[in-house]
This record gives C-alpha cells, sequence and structure tokens, in this order.
C-alpha cells in the first residue's frame, strides 16, 4: 500500500473463493467497486490492482474489505457522517426485503443504474441500516451517484407502503385482474 498521496498503485492478493466473489458475474462486481470508489480497479491472477489517488485507493480498498466480509456475516460501519462519500437510509422492517430484492437483485439494480455500491450494515448500536457509497454525490435530478440511488430506494419504500395499505401479498406481480378488464357484465331481465 502506497502513502503516495497523488496518482499511485496499490496492490492486494486475493485468495481463490475471494477472487470470484470480487469479480462477481461478467465482472459486474469489480466495476461496480470500480466506479463508486472512483478508483481504477483491475485483476490479474489472483492480484487487485488499486490505481488512483490516495483517497480512491483507500475507498476502494474499504469497499473490497467490506464486501469479502459480508460473506462472513453482517458487517459493522461507524461514523458513516463524517463520510463524504456516503448515504445513510433507515428503511422500514417492513420494507427491507422489497428493497433488497431476491438475494439482492434490486439493490444489484439500483447500484448498476446509479454507479453506487450499497449494502445493510450494523451501526454502533447494532442497527442495521442501508448506507450508498459513492464518490459522486449526484444531483436530485441526476440519473447517477448517491442522490439518485436515494431516490430509487425511496420509490421502493413508497410503493411498498403503498402495496401493504391496499392489503396485497408481498409480491411484484401486478395486481389480480377481475374478468376480461372491462366492467362486469350483467344478465339483462327479459
Amino acid at each position: 500500500t502506497s502513502s503516495e498521496r497523488g496518482f499511485d498503485t496499490d496492490r492486494m492478493l486475493f485468495k481463490d473463493d475471494e477472487l470470484s466473489y470480487s469479480l462477481g458475474k461478467q465482472g459486474s462486481t469489480r466495476k461496480k467497486l470500480e466506479g463508486a470508489s472512483g478508483a481504477i480497479l483491475e485483476y490479474v491472477g489472483h492480484v487487485a490492482f488499486i490505481a488512483g489517488d490516495l483517497k480512491q485507493r483507500r475507498r476502494c480498498r474499504e469497499f473490497l474489505g467490506w464486501l469479502l466480509s459480508q460473506r462472513r456475516g453482517s458487517v459493522t460501519i461507524t461514523n458513516v457522517e463524517s463520510r463524504d462519500d456516503a448515504t445513510e437510509m433507515h428503511i422500514p422492517d417492513n420494507c427491507k426485503g422489497w428493497v433488497t430484492g431476491n438475494r439482492g437483485s434490486e439493490l444489484r439494480r439500483m447500484e448498476a443504474e446509479t454507479g453506487t455500491y450499497m449494502f445493510m450494515a450494523l451501526d454502533d448500536r447494532g442497527d442495521e441500516r442501508l448506507i450508498i457509497f459513492s464518490h459522486e454525490q449526484g444531483s436530485k435530478s441526476s440519473e447517477r451517484g448517491r442522490m439518485a440511488a436515494e431516490r430509487l430506494v425511496n420509490e421502493l419504500i413508497q410503493e411498498k407502503l403503498r402495496e401493504d395499505g391496499r392489503g396485497r401479498s408481498d409480491s411484484r406481480s401486478p395486481p389480480p385482474r377481475r374478468g376480461r378488464g372491462g366492467p362486469p357484465v350483467r344478465a339483462r331481465a327479459p
């Protein structure tokens, strides 16, 4: 690990099982961590090369560490409010599964759409919350960055709360249709 403040390259050695996990399907996890950290992240054999300025390299190394830690259980992240690359969101308990999706599919979709890295993590009190990481804050109207991801998460929460208000099941399928889509047909009196 270099302490050079300007552009430099760090190296990180992976074990066999860590390499495939940190690469992801078709390199999706590597690309996600690279985009969210602002660093250049490439894998050659079992070595991760992390290039960028000191802040980018540290952020990328930290993201990789959290990613690998998630395989062993919950990750605890403290002092999120002091970071300039993170947005913390408290998700209502009845919405957590809806927001994360089956095996994290909704989080992965939103990450790909917004260029962020997101996961549920514990705070120092043991409370779970969603943290959205990216070097790019974005804006209220942008399609990329933490603010865009936060907007998508809030939309999912609102969708789930509306669904719960209608008494529907916890599925993403459309509401059941009645008849053939039109008003009910009444028999005419003779």
